[in-house]
C-alpha cells in the first residue's frame, strides 16, 4: 500500500498524510434528536470535558441540516453514514410498506438473520411502535442499498481495520457499522446487548461477561435524580407540565423511579433516562479493552449512537426539565468516555465526529405559551372529512382507497384502483388535493409527479424528492403544517416528535474534533450528506458509493 509521509496541499487545504499522521480510530458519535442549538441553550452548568472538550479542539459547523423530507432515526443515521439521500441509500422511513408482501416494514428487519441466542422480538413495553411492527427478530444491514464510510475503510484496510457500532436501538448501530462491520444493541425483552447471526454465531466471552455483570439490573429501585443544583437548570420551576407523559409510572416530576428489575417497563424506562446512554457508553469501554480498539496504525471505526435524548424528547419534549437533566448528564458521560478514550488510545489519535439523527418539535403546549399555534394531527379521523366523503361519490369509495399509512407515506389500494377501472394518476392527485384541504397538512405531495418532473423546484419539494426511493416509498408523501406531528403512537400518547423538512427537525449539529483540527465555530450552511465525504477526505479513501456530499474543507483548513 502505498503511503503519503507529508501533508498534500491543494490551495488553502492541507489533507492529512496517510499513514503515520491518519488516526488511530474514527469515533463516530451520534446523538439521537440533537437538535443543533440544544447543547448551548443547556450548557449552564456542564463541564470542560464533555461537549466543550470537542468543540474547543475542533470545528463546530452551527448551522448544519438533514436536507431530506422525513426526518427518522434510520434515515437520518444512514444519511450520515453514507454521505448519500435517502432516495439513494433506500432508508426512506423507519418502516414503509412492501407490495410483494403485503406487509409493513421495520427498515432493517431480516428474517434470514436472527438474534444470536434471544428470547424474540422486543415488543411488550417498546415505545417505538416502527419497533414493534418489525415482523421478525432477525436484524441486518442488508437494505442499505449503499456502501457506508466504515464499508469504505474496510475496503481500503482490510480485515486489520476494526468496524463496530453500538447503540441501544438496532438501527442506530446497523446504520454506522454499515455491511463490513459489527453491530450491537439492547434488547429490552432480554435486558442485554444482542446482535444477529449476519455478524457472528456466537457471542465473544466480553459480551457475555458484560451482560452478566449485573449493570443493568443496577437501577432497580433507584431514582433518575437532578445531576446538578437547582440554580443550574433553566426549567427547575417547571417540572410538571400537563403534555408530559407518565410511561408506566415514571411520573412527570423528578425523582423518577425505575421500580423493580421484573417490573413491565424497567428496561423500558432505563432508555428513558440517562441510564440508557450511561449503559450504551459503558458497553462501549468494554469492547474498546476486549477488541483492542485503536491500538495500531491501521484506523479503526466505531459508531456509538446515544437514543436517550430521542426517548426523553418524545416522552417529556425538548422543553422540560426531564431534556434538560439528561443532556447534563450526557456531557458528564461523554466526557468521561473522552477521558477513558484518551487513556486508553490517546485523543491525538482519535478523529471524533458527533452530529445527530434528527432534531424535534416543540410541544404544542410549550409553543401556546408563546402564541405559536400549534396541534396533534389524528390521522385516524380523515374519512369524516368532507373531501373524503366526496371521494366516494367520485370513485366509490374513500378510506378503502388508502391501502397503508406508513408516516410520512400514503399507500393507495392499486387492486382495488385497478378492480373498478379508475384512472390512478386521477386518484393520486384527487386523494392529495382533499388531503392538503386538511388542517394541519402542508403539502401532498403525488409518486407519479416526482417520476414524470411535475414537481416545483421549492425547497420542500427537494426534501421530499430527495427522500423519494420509487420501489419503498408510497403513492403520496404526507407533509403536516410547521408545528403540527402525530402524536398518538398505536396508542400511546407522546409530547413531541419529528419527522418534519421544517428547521427544528433538520437542524442539527456538526462537529468534527482531533488535535491538530484549528478550532473555530462555522455559521455557514451546510449539509449531513457532507459529512461521510469529509471522513473519507480525512483517511485519504474512497467516499461512500452514492456519496454526493462536499467535503467540508473548514476540517483541512490550516
Amino acid at each position: 500500500m502505498l503511503r503519503c509521509a507529508v501533508p498534500i496541499v491543494f490551495g488553502l487545504i492541507a489533507f492529512p498524510a496517510v499513514g503515520q499522521d491518519a488516526p488511530r480510530l474514527v469515533l463516530q458519535l451520534t446523538v439521537d434528536q440533537l437538535r443543533g442549538d440544544l447543547i448551548q441553550r443547556f450548557e449552564k452548568g456542564m463541564g470542560e470535558d464533555g461537549f466543550r472538550r470537542l468543540m474547543s479542539n475542533g470545528v463546530h459547523y452551527a448551522d448544519a441540516h438533514h436536507r431530506h423530507a422525513n426526518t427518522e432515526t434510520i434515515v437520518g443515521h444512514t444519511t450520515l453514514s453514507t454521505g448519500a439521500d435517502p432516495a439513494v441509500h433506500g432508508m426512506v422511513a423507519n418502516l414503509w410498506f412492501d407490495r410483494v408482501t403485503g406487509e409493513q416494514f421495520y427498515n432493517v428487519q431480516d428474517a434470514d438473520y436472527p438474534l444470536v441466542g434471544a428470547s424474540g422480538v422486543d415488543d411488550a413495553t417498546e415505545i417505538d411502535p416502527t419497533q414493534r411492527a418489525a415482523t421478525t427478530d432477525g436484524r441486518s444491514p442488508r437494505s442499505i442499498i449503499t456502501s457506508t464510510v466504515s464499508d469504505e475503510i474496510a475496503l481500503h484496510y482490510g480485515p486489520e481495520a476494526k468496524i463496530f457500532g453500538v447503540s441501544i436501538k438496532d438501527r442506530g448501530a446497523i446504520s454506522m457499522a454499515g455491511h463490513a462491520g459489527q453491530a450491537y444493541w439492547f434488547s429490552k425483552s432480554d435486558a442485554s446487548f444482542v446482535t444477529s447471526t449476519y455478524y457472528r454465531d456466537d457471542y465473544p466471552g466480553w459480551v457475555e461477561v458484560w451482560n452478566a455483570s449485573g449493570k443493568v439490573q443496577a437501577y432497580a429501585n433507584k431514582d433518575w435524580s437532578l445531576l446538578l443544583p437547582e440554580e443550574n437548570y433553566s426549567f427547575a420551576d417547571r417540572d410538571d407540565q400537563m403534555w408530559e407523559t407518565d410511561l408506566g409510572g415514571f411520573g412527570r416530576v423528578f425523582p423518577h423511579n425505575f421500580g423493580p428489575v421484573d417490573g413491565d417497563y424497567y428496561t423500558t424506562l432505563l432508555t428513558v433516562s440517562p441510564a440508557g446512554d450511561a449503559l450504551t457508553l459503558d458497553f462501549a469501554k468494554s469492547l474498546i479493552e476486549a477488541e483492542d480498539i485503536g491500538q495500531d496504525d491501521i484506523p479503526d471505526y466505531l459508531a456509538i449512537s446515544l437514543s436517550s435524548t430521542d426517548y426523553v424528547g418524545h416522552m417529556f419534549g425538548p422543553s422540560s426539565l426531564e431534556a434538560e437533566d439528561n443532556l447534563k448528564q450526557l456531557d458528564k458521560r461523554l466526557g468521561e468516555f473522552l477521558s477513558f478514550l484518551d487513556e486508553r488510545v490517546g485523543l491525538d489519535n482519535v478523529l471524533v465526529v458527533l452530529s445527530a439523527d434528527h432534531g424535534g418539535a416543540e410541544t404544542p403546549g410549550s409553543l401556546a405559551e408563546i402564541g405559536i399555534e400549534a396541534q396533534y394531527f389524528d390521522f385516524k379521523r380523515i374519512d369524516t372529512e368532507p373531501g373524503f366523503v366526496r371521494l366516494q361519490a367520485d370513485f366509490g369509495a374513500s378510506k378503502d382507497l388508502i391501502l397503508n399509512f406508513s408516516q410520512p407515506y400514503l399507500y393507495l389500494n392499486k387492486a382495488l384502483i385497478e378492480e373498478r377501472d379508475l384512472d390512478p394518476l386521477e386518484v393520486e392527485r384527487t386523494v392529495s388535493e382533499e388531503l392538503v384541504k386538511l388542517p394541519g397538512i402542508a403539502l401532498a405531495v403525488g409518486a407519479t409527479e416526482f417520476r414524470n418532473g411535475l414537481v416545483g423546484d421549492t425547497r420542500v419539494n427537494r426534501a421530499v424528492a430527495a427522500n423519494f426511493h420509487p420501489d419503498r416509498s408510497g403513492d403520496i408523501f404526507i407533509v403536516f403544517d410547521p408545528h403540527w406531528f402525530v402524536a398518538d403512537f398505536d396508542g400511546l400518547f407522546v409530547a413531541s416528535s419529528h419527522g418534519a423538512p421544517w428547521a427544528y427537525d433538520t437542524y442539527v449539529p456538526i462537529i468534527l474534533s482531533r488535535p491538530g483540527i484549528a478550532p473555530k465555530r462555522v455559521v455557514r450552511r451546510v449539509e449531513t450528506i457532507d459529512l461521510a465525504p469529509t471522513i473519507a477526505a480525512y483517511l485519504g479513501i474512497k467516499a461512500p458509493t452514492g456519496a454526493t456530499g462536499a467535503v467540508l474543507h473548514e476540517v483541512f483548513e490550516d
